[in-house]
């Protein structure tokens, strides 16, 4: 055990860690009192009688008059509650709270003349623009449950959520815009209910000047009268227990999972986490550059740092060609940003761009506290580089959509830990975590097993699958009984820092060798000419499988490519073993990844075999498929 790890057994993480997990009730109930309540909870925690656990049984609440009404009613309507940020169309806008509330009370209102109340179900499919959070606070006002589904998706994406959700209407906007792309959602949004079994009684879209649109579908609104028209309405109390939204799961096939957020354990994670993970207070200013399709923009542009009472920043552009890759810069130094929260592949395209992070240069990032990062592995390169050119703590830290919120971080508003590249530290207060072998036993240290959660879930965590609670349980809890299967393979070390490799569906089987795609990701991202890389497992008649690497190079890099492809072969040998059979590692132009710059490896893994695949809705771009097929073929790798 280190030095640090002794001293932090009595540290104030090693204390409310401890609290939580001896008794949990009790925890959460000092969480929950740090906010108010219209109907402080009977019941902390039991199980309902499907045996979910359910958290604030008894409580009423309601999430929009927690983000906007309590704020302004003390006095803090004149703080900047939202700052729109869009380099692509040229805008920066400000809202305070009061203006917030204006709007969102209007838009309720107008959702209610369409006969929306309580319970019904409302799909939100917008770009990031204010409207879409106006929208989803506007849901929670009058207790309606919203499904935010990310603009862009494709009509039959839409058309299988549609038909899930079942909602009486739709809000949408005639187009998002990806770099200098208009991507139109009028035929995407028609095709979808064309599609779908169940009819929404409205759609209401938005027109932007970018993408003007004729509405001559019966039910089918326009935006701006409708909400000018509307009067404004009060929140309505709802349970705690009662759903706030649904968030579907992204799949190559079958049908999405809809995820279930409650309104009351989801305001108590979220206020706990803002505290103690992200140290942000009223009146900092938070950015998450995600989208409100995803977790993060949920829990982390709009919902948290409302709750919290901050000022957060809703960035419709990229990290690079908005116009360029200081975009990052810029915004952390015009709205003075704190604590910003972006996903790793973000700054693996500025690195790429800007490798000596030269347009930094340009702009005061005083205000910058913390840079935290999520979504996928945090590649050691990254973490250093990013170390090196910020000069602030870098925290890696690891949840998913079911979660969220964090299960691993070093909670900066708590006790700043140690950091260790490759791991998002520890696990948060309120999260037990395990690593377990096939048979449900707990693995040594270093030893690599399924990362599991033992329950109950924190609050914040779904307590079910929309429509379908034996699908809940099966995906979720069947596995390992007693413990929330994460989905996730890792390990953790003799000092308990947490190592995720990566999905157990990437994991490779090498003649009876279970290797991560992440421990060889590792190898090759740490030779100075990779900007990044994927590893996927192929076919073998003789191992079973074999791992293939695909390398992005940095831009200017000039290097003779059998050279190269030795140097990152004997990396894997050094770094992994060489039983790993690494010996082939190829160079494409871009991986193929989807909008929240997750890579698709089990769509390479499907195209290289030579087996069916479908290219999700999700992919950022879908020409990067045929691009990549071009280069393995060039190369020799698959077969035209």
């Amino acid at each position: 055990m280190s030095e640090e790890a002794r001293e932090r057994r009595n540290g104030a993480y090693a204390r409310e860690f401890a609290r939580a997990l001896a008794d949990p009730v009790q925890f959460w109930r000092e969480q929950a009192d740090a906010l108010p309540w219209l109907t402080p909870p009977a019941t902390v925690l039991d199980q309902d009688p499907s045996g979910a656990w359910r958290w604030f049984r008894g409580g009423r609440t309601n999430s929009c008059w927690l983000a906007l009404d309590r704020h302004v009613e003390a006095g803090q309507g004149d703080r900047v509650a939202l700052i729109y940020d869009s380099p692509v169309t040229g805008q920066v806008q400000r809202f305070t709270y009061a203006e917030t509330l204006v709007r969102v009370a209007r838009i309720a209102g107008a959702l209610a003349g369409l006969g929306v109340g309580r319970g019904d179900r409302v799909i939100i499919y917008m770009p990031m623009v204010p409207e879409a959070a106006f929208a989803m606070l506007a849901c929670a006002r009058i207790g309606a449950v919203h499904s935010v589904v990310f603009g862009g998706f494709a009509a039959p994406e839409l058309a299988t959520r549609i038909d899930d959700a079942t909602p009486k209407v739709i809000l949408s906007a005639s187009c998002g815009i990806e770099f200098e792309t208009v991507i139109p959602y009028q035929p995407l949004l028609e095709g979808a209910v064309d599609l779908a079994v169940h009819k929404p009684t409205h759609v209401v879209q938005l027109v932007r000047p970018q993408a003007p649109v004729t509405l001559d579908r019966a039910g089918w609104l326009d935006w701006a009268s409708w909400e000018a028209s509307a009067e404004p309405v009060p929140y309505v109390p709802v349970d705690a227990t009662d759903p706030l939204y649904i968030l579907y799961t992204s799949g190559t096939t079958g049908k999405p999972k809809g995820v279930v957020r409650d309104n009351g354990g989801h305001a108590v994670a979220l206020e706990y986490s803002l505290r103690a993970i992200y140290d942000v207070g009223p009146g900092d200013v938070f950015w998450a550059a995600s989208d409100v399709g995803w977790v993060v923009g949920h829990s982390y542009i709009v919902y948290g740092p409302l709750i919290r009472g901050c000022t957060s920043v809703l960035y419709e552009g990229k990290p690079v060609r908005t116009p360029d890759a200081g975009a990052y810069w810029r915004v952390i130094a015009e709205h003075r940003v704190k604590t910003f929260f972006v996903a790793p592949t973000a700054f693996r395209a500025i690195r790429k761009e800007d490798p000596d992070c030269r347009l930094k240069a340009s702009y005061d990032l005083g205000s910058l506290r913390y840079q935290f990062v999520a979504g996928e592995r945090l590649d050691p390169p990254t973490y250093f580089w990013l170390k090196e050119h910020l000069g602030i703590p870098v925290i890696d830290h690891w949840w998913q959509t079911e979660t969220g919120w964090p299960i691993c971080a070093s909670p900066m508003g708590l006790e700043p830990l140690e950091t260790r590249p490759g791991s998002p530290t520890l696990p948060v207060p309120g999260y037990d975590l395990r690593v377990l072998d096939e048979s449900g036993h707990e693995v040594a240290a270093g030893a690599v097993g399924a990362v599991v959660l033992r329950g109950p879930l924190p609050p914040g965590a779904l307590p079910t699958v929309w429509g379908d609670h034996q699908r809940f349980e099966d995906a979720y809890w069947s596995q390992f009984p007693g413990h929330y299967f994460t989905g996730d393979e890792g390990y953790r070390d003799a000092d308990g820092y947490v190592y995720i490799m990566g999905r157990m569906d990437d994991v490779i089987n090498v003649a009876g060798h279970r290797l991560s795609s992440g421990q060889m990701e590792e190898a090759l991202a740490a030779h100075p000419a990779v900007a990044e890389c994927a590893v996927v497992g192929i076919d073998d008649a003789d191992k079973g499988q074999v791992p293939l690497g695909l390398v992005v190079l940095k831009d200017g890099v000039n290097t003779e490519r059998a050279e190269l492809e030795r140097e990152l072969v004997q990396r894997v040998r050094q770094d992994v073993g060489p039983f790993a059979s690494f010996r082939r590692a190829v160079v494409v132009k871009r991986l193929p990844k989807t909008r929240s710059g997750k890579i698709l490896r089990q769509v390479l893994r499907k195209m290289i075999d030579g087996k069916a695949y479908v290219v999700p809705s999700t992919i950022d771009d879908p020409a990067i498929m045929n691009e990549v097929k071009a280069s393995l073929v060039q190369q020799g790798v698959m077969s035209a």
